[in-house]
C-alpha cells in the first residue's frame, strides 16, 4: 500500500483548459470587432431620416463648382474649386476647397425655406492657405440641378472675405 495517490489523468484538464482558452480568445475577437463597429458608427455621419432639422434631400449629394472670391472693397482676390457632400438628414457634411488643397467639416447651423447655413471647420490644410472657420450659405439654383454657394470668412489679417458661386 502506497501512502500517495495514484497519479491522475491529465486528459481531461487539457480538454478544459483548450475549452477556455477557445472561449476566451473568441470573446476577445467580438469584444474588437464590437467596438470597431462602434468606433466607426460615432464617426459616419449621421443619417438619420429627416426630421426637419437635418439637410433636406434637394441638398443632398455631391456637389462642387468654381467659387470667385472678394474682399470687403469688391475686388477680385481669387477663383477657387469646391465640392461638398451631404447626406439628407445629417446634420454634418464635407467640403472640399480642391484648388486650395483644403478640407474641412460643414455643421448645419439654419434650415429655412430660403436656404441652409453651415459652419465649416478645417480639418486639412497642409500649405496654411485656407481659412479655420467659415460661414457657408446655400440657396436652391435657376434650375433644380444646381445650388447658389456663399462663403463668408475673415482673412488672416482680418480682412472680410466673401466667395460666391455655383455648385453643381
Amino acid at each position: 500500500m502506497s501512502l500517495w495517490p495514484p497519479p491522475r489523468s491529465t486528459r481531461h484538464s487539457t480538454n478544459r483548459r483548450r475549452r477556455a482558452l477557445v472561449a476566451a480568445i473568441t470573446g476577445a475577437v467580438l469584444a474588437l470587432v464590437a467596438g470597431c463597429v462602434a468606433v466607426v458608427w460615432a464617426l459616419s455621419p449621421g443619417t438619420e431620416p429627416d426630421d426637419g432639422t437635418g439637410v433636406p434631400a434637394a441638398y443632398a449629394g455631391t456637389w462642387s463648382g468654381e467659387m470667385s472670391q472678394r474682399n470687403e472693397a469688391g475686388e477680385h482676390v481669387v477663383d477657387w474649386g469646391a465640392s461638398l457632400k451631404l447626406e439628407a438628414g445629417s446634420q454634418r457634411g464635407t467640403a472640399e476647397w480642391f484648388t486650395l488643397d483644403c478640407r474641412g467639416t460643414i455643421t448645419l447651423t439654419e434650415r429655412t425655406d430660403e436656404g441652409l447655413a453651415f459652419d465649416y471647420v478645417e480639418t486639412y490644410d497642409p500649405e496654411q492657405r485656407c481659412i479655420e472657420e467659415v460661414s457657408l450659405s446655400l440657396r436652391r439654383g435657376a434650375s433644380e440641378e444646381t445650388l447658389e454657394a456663399e462663403w463668408v470668412a475673415p482673412s488672416h489679417d482680418g480682412t472680410l472675405m466673401t466667395s460666391t458661386g455655383n455648385l453643381k
